[in-house]
């Protein structure tokens, strides 16, 4: 796609579905949509748009192809055994101390996907501490994958691969070749729309949760973002972020890193 042709294509964007293409990557974002547009079968841009404007389905379809959902249960399994340990050596026993009564935390899995990456998280602190009374937020801005969130599943066995045996009986149903999250589980996470580019973030948080979402933007909106992620944990919260991520002049934002894929405010 060419350079004018894909600026217009943005500001059509924009204009329709509240989506700023200007934060990723040009040659990643230009990539994508030249395959949509091949797979829609539309001769060309023109005609896809007012397709669109006459197609409630086709919109959300696109919407939804606009964000990118890779996931699956206890991703990158090293780096979630690494912050089980952070669980029960640090943020729990900061949150018992700090409140007195059940150690509850506060996390947010930010760009959530399809669900796994929180109910991940659940099941770790429903092992670690079922009685810590915590609050898990979990959002992102694809309604078709908050919707999936919500309902439980269903889930493949590509992407619940990663659960041990015993926890996958305990806290996921089978609905034939496919799982489903019990209610045990599910009631734990609280699923919300959210546009990291323009929502306001919660506060207070010990625990943020964003992993292989940065590295579509552009470095600015990333520097954008990773300050705000700062300013949205408490004093001593971790920010978990992807295997092959970095945060960039991390020290500089307020952040230590603590090992690969984490970093803690101070």
């Amino acid at each position: 796609m060419e350079m004018d042709l894909y600026n217009q294509v943005k500001r059509t964007i924009w204009n329709m579905l509240d989506i700023d293409l200007d934060h990723y990557r040009d040659e990643h974002m230009r990539r994508r949509l030249d395959t949509w547009l091949l797979r829609s079968g539309a001769q060309d841009w023109t005609k896809y748009f007012k397709r669109l404007r006459c197609d409630a389905h086709e919109l959300s379809r696109f919407r939804d192809y606009l964000t990118i959902n890779v996931s699956s249960f206890f991703r990158d399994l090293d780096r979630w055994k690494c912050l089980e340990e952070l669980l029960a050596r640090q943020l729990l026993c900061e949150a018992r101390g700090r409140d007195g009564n059940g150690g509850g935390l506060r996390i947010w899995s930010a760009g959530c996907s399809i669900g796994a990456e929180p109910y991940s998280l659940a099941i770790l602190l429903a092992e670690l501490s079922p009685n810590g009374g915590h609050h898990l937020l979990a959002t992102d801005l694809d309604r078709s994958a908050l919707a999936r969130s919500l309902c439980r599943g269903p889930y493949n066995a590509e992407e619940v691969q990663n659960i041990a045996l015993p926890l996958l009986d305990v806290y996921l149903e089978r609905g034939g070749p496919p799982f489903y999250v019990r209610d045990c589980l599910a009631h734990k996470v609280e699923f919300r729309e959210h546009n990291l580019l323009a929502d306001p973030f919660p506060e207070a948080v010990d625990l943020i949760i964003c992993r292989n979402v940065a590295i579509y933007f552009t470095e600015q909106t990333q520097n954008l973002l990773y300050r705000k992620f700062h300013a949205s944990l408490r004093a001593g919260g971790i920010l978990f972020v992807g295997e092959t991520e970095l945060v960039p002049h991390f020290s500089e934002i307020g952040f230590r890193r603590i090992g690969l894929s984490f970093y803690q405010r101070v």
